[in-house]
């Protein structure tokens, strides 16, 4: 059996690893003020084909959590997949994605429960811009009954 070879998105996928530190910012509300959050993120490449990244950080309100998430690129579908889960949700979070055309900004879309308390769910987007080779940012956004994206967080990760 032939391996399968990385292709240019696999490699993009390559500059995530490391070890990072991060501060963020994240709405819980209308009306409420944003809260601040920090950590830490250590990204592993799993055979040049996958990321798994393992973040550990205060969690906005207070409290700790863990998180994991992986990524890779799927040739068949030509889109970036992936999963998200928390120690603090029972959800798990499927992704598939885009990079834009200039190769900064990998954004990707999955679905969760819209916690409103009820068994609905919402679409959300989580939006990785990579700043430089040292600094990137995580943006999440959930969609609205009435189609709008509104961003909810906001993460800056700086290598260490």
């Amino acid at each position: 059996m032939q391996l399968p070879e990385p292709q240019a998105e696999h490699n993009w996928l390559q500059k995530l690893v490391g070890e990072w530190t991060y501060e963020g910012e994240c709405s819980m509300g209308p009306d409420q003020p944003p809260s601040k959050t920090t950590g830490t993120e250590v990204v592993r490449s799993l055979g040049g084909l996958w990321v798994i990244g393992e973040l550990n950080g205060e969690m906005p309100g207070g409290g700790l959590s863990t998180s994991i998430i992986t990524l890779g690129f799927d040739p068949i579908k030509q889109k970036f997949v992936g999963t998200f889960v928390a120690s603090v949700m029972t959800h798990l979070w499927p992704y598939e994605g885009m990079l834009d055309a200039a190769g900064k900004v990998l954004s990707l879309d999955s679905e969760g429960p819209d916690f409103s308390g009820g068994p609905a769910m919402a679409k959300y987007k989580d939006v990785i811009e990579m700043i430089d080779d040292d600094h990137r940012t995580l943006s999440s956004y959930r969609q609205d009954a009435n189609g709008q994206w509104n961003k909810f967080m906001t993460m800056h990760y700086r290598r260490k």
